[in-house]
């Protein structure tokens, strides 16, 4: 409203100033050209010109801030755990180039060629969970989960649009969109778009069987109440993720082949040319946490500022729905599977499942009341999980009607509905800012899978900025066969078991030195009752078994980075060893080295030049079971190994990152190709790009 008075008063002063001077210039405009005035004559400008001159004067005042990422401010669930807490926006280009969830540095992956196909950890790499588990994980690392959606809190819109791709080729290509923006100071939304329409570097990518096909979608929120003691995440997750199960291509000598053989990987023909598994999800996430008592401040009014509770409840509502479903559209002629139990042609397997889960939690911090020194704070967490599942299996079957006609049907071969109730605990004590303690207990005291725990304790110890830290930590756990292993229906693959519950437990020791770039960690694995994929005599009939006696694996992690001037030299190293290599079929030696050069070119270009090298030791390689996702120890394979080598450029200007890389430069040079797993070549060489435009409008 005082804006519109303002431009109101503007007009009625220019209509004055217009009717003072209406005499004057009509004078003027009556003058002879020759007149010997010494000052040129100006144009007036009219009413409307005066006021739209004055708006863009006002608007120009507006338009003097540019935004930037300081304008934009991150969170996610586990740093909302203690406190209320953000941080800035991370816009530049370290790791931009590894934008692979498969060769990630420190946690690399075997799969079967190519960005959105099957995939498992190359390194020994154990999970905490506990409970019930379908057992199915091999297209995991593409899900967008609950769990992985970042918040936000912005004064502008904040849009990332990221792509990447190969030059001249469809073998990869990932597009991302992430959108947020604040509807008030305090609530938050926005949204997360993957596609993956990666079609590999083998076989005939026009038939649609045989291309990836990837679509991640997630909506979300975020609400802070003007108190700061009321907090609501909430978000809405879809995946649908179509993965080729090829079997792999006809020709197993691929890389060995003669000189002068004419070999196009592009037309290569596959086992099973329509084959092809299908994971669908969709759930619905809601997290509600209130403070209760006094709340402390830290940083009050700084960019890092945080909001410390002294009491906390919190209660999450979390319901997921997901199809696993796997097609096969031709005849098995090439004896990719063991069997068949009801189609010898097609397949149609399919699991579905419902899983709801509530938790409620209490947390109870005791603490000092100045907040600056932290000093004899406790912090204790009690809560609770209900958790309902229902699941049901489908097979594709032949069957005769009443009028002695074939007919094809789904029938439903399991349908099960149970529960389980979880009693959870957490207990920190920080003895100073150098020393604190963390435990962590969850039991299935009720329910299915009665009797699961995770018990875990943590200590870490630290010293001055140059001294680092010290965290050891111990944990045990006891959890549940996967389902996959006790009881499946498929039309290839039948398995009821009634195996023991896997036992694990773990010493490490971590010492980390941010100063020099350094940090070792050493750890210790004891498994009991180990579950794993085997087949008889090499062959292919993959199947689940357990080992009755106990694995001993250590694993040593060495991670320096180095730097000379503008000369960087990162490095990371893994050895593990084991008493049963057979059995966990890993390499015991990993390494991974990235030289490059840091300049800022032009006086505006942030850029980096580099190789980065990947190496494994020789180690004998796991196969694949079409139909079940699952590698497993089949014909004892061993491949040459050799260095995969990497050639990039990356930079940033202003708003926009990129990258250009020409992966596996090293082909034809010490090798033609490699294997992880048998029967599946890996990538070729490739040129390829990324690019990531940032808009904060």
């Amino acid at each position: 409203m005082r804006k519109k008075l303002k431009y109101f008063l503007l007009l009625l002063v220019c209509m004055s100033v217009h009717s003072a001077f209406a005499q004057y210039n009509q004078t003027r405009r009556q003058k002879p050209l020759s007149t010997r005035d010494t000052v040129a004559p100006t144009r007036v400008l009219s009413d409307d010109e005066m006021l739209d001159s004055l708006r863009k004067k006002e608007d120009n005042k507006k338009d003097s801030i540019i935004f930037n990422s300081k304008f934009v401010r991150i969170t996610n669930e586990l740093l909302l755990n203690d406190s209320t807490q953000t941080f800035a926006l991370d816009t530049g280009i370290t790791n931009f180039e590894n934008y692979n969830p498969l060769t990630r540095p420190r946690s690399p992956r075997i799969h079967l060629g190519n960005i959105g196909v099957s995939q498992r950890p190359l390194l020994f790499e154990p999970s905490k969970t506990i409970g019930f588990d379908v057992g199915l994980h091999a297209l995991d690392v593409y899900m967008l989960n609950p769990e992985d959606i970042n918040y936000y809190n912005t004064r502008v819109p904040y849009t990332q649009l990221t792509l990447f791709n190969g030059f001249g080729s469809s073998a990869e290509q990932l597009f991302k969109v992430i959108h947020t923006q604040n509807v008030k100071e305090n609530w938050n939304v926005g949204f997360n778009l993957n596609f993956n329409g990666s079609k590999g570097f083998y076989s005939t990518s026009s038939v649609l069987g045989q291309n990836v096909s990837g679509l991640d979608a997630a909506i979300f929120t975020w609400y802070e109440s003007k108190s700061k003691r009321y907090n609501l995440l909430a978000n809405a997750t879809f995946n649908n993720l179509k993965a080729p199960e090829t079997g792999s291509i006809l020709n197993d000598s691929v890389y060995t082949s003669a000189p002068g053989t004419v070999f196009f990987a592009n037309s290569a023909q596959v086992r099973l040319p329509n084959s092809y598994t299908n994971w669908n999800n969709k759930s619905l996430y809601l997290k509600q946490f209130y403070y209760l008592g006094r709340i402390d401040s830290l940083n009050k009014g700084k960019d890092n500022s945080k909001v410390l509770p002294t009491q906390r409840v919190a209660h999450t509502f979390h319901v997921t729905g997901g199809r696993y479903n796997y097609i096969q559209s031709d005849p098995d002629t090439y004896n990719v599977f063991p069997d068949y139990y009801y189609s010898d042609k097609r397949s149609r397997d399919s699991l579905t499942y419902t899983h709801i889960q509530n938790e409620f939690l209490y947390s109870f911090y005791l603490r000092s009341k100045s907040v600056k020194f932290v000093k004899n704070e406790l912090k204790l967490d009690l809560g609770l999980v209900h958790d309902l599942w229902h699941y049901a299996q489908y097979v594709s079957d032949t069957t005769l009607n009443q009028y002695g006609a074939k007919y094809i049907h789904q029938d439903r071969v399991q349908n099960t509905t149970f529960q389980d109730i979880t009693l959870k605990a957490k207990l920190g004590y920080r003895f100073s800012d150098r020393i604190a303690l963390d435990a962590d207990f969850r039991q299935i005291a009720q329910g299915r899978d009665f009797g699961n725990y995770f018990y875990d304790a943590k200590l870490t110890l630290a010293g001055g900025k140059k001294a680092g830290k010290i965290i050891l930590e111990a944990y045990t756990q006891n959890s549940s066969p996967p389902l996959i292993y006790t009881d499946w229906i498929s039309n290839h693959y039948i398995f009821h078991n009634d195996f023991s519950n896997q036992k694990t437990t773990s010493l490490s020791f971590n010492y980390v030195n941010n100063p020099l770039q350094l940090d070792i960690k050493a750890e210790y694995f004891l498994i009991s009752n180990y579950l794993y994929f085997t087949a008889d005599q090499g062959g292919n009939d993959a199947h689940p078994t357990q080992l009755g006696n106990d694995i001993n694996l250590l694993k040593i992690s060495i991670g320096k980075n180095l730097r000379w001037r503008s000369l960087h030299f990162d490095n990371f190293i893994v050895y593990q060893k084991t008493d049963y290599q057979s059995t966990l079929r890993t390499p015991e030696l990993y390494t991974y080295s990235n030289l490059y050069i840091s300049k800022t070119l032009f006086n505006i270009l942030q850029s980096s030049f580099g190789v980065d090298v990947r190496y494994n030791s020789q180690y004998v390689a796991p196969s694949y079971a079409v139909g079940i996702g699952q590698f497993y120890n089949g014909p004892d394979v061993t491949f040459t190994s050799y260095p995969l080598a990497r050639v990039y450029f990356k930079a940033t200007l202003q708003r926009t990152n990129l990258f250009v890389a020409y992966d596996y430069a090293n082909q034809n040079l010490s090798s033609k190709g490699y294997y992880t797993v048998n029967r599946y070549p890996q990538q070729n060489a490739l040129l390829k790009f990324g690019v990531s435009w940032t808009f904060y409008n």
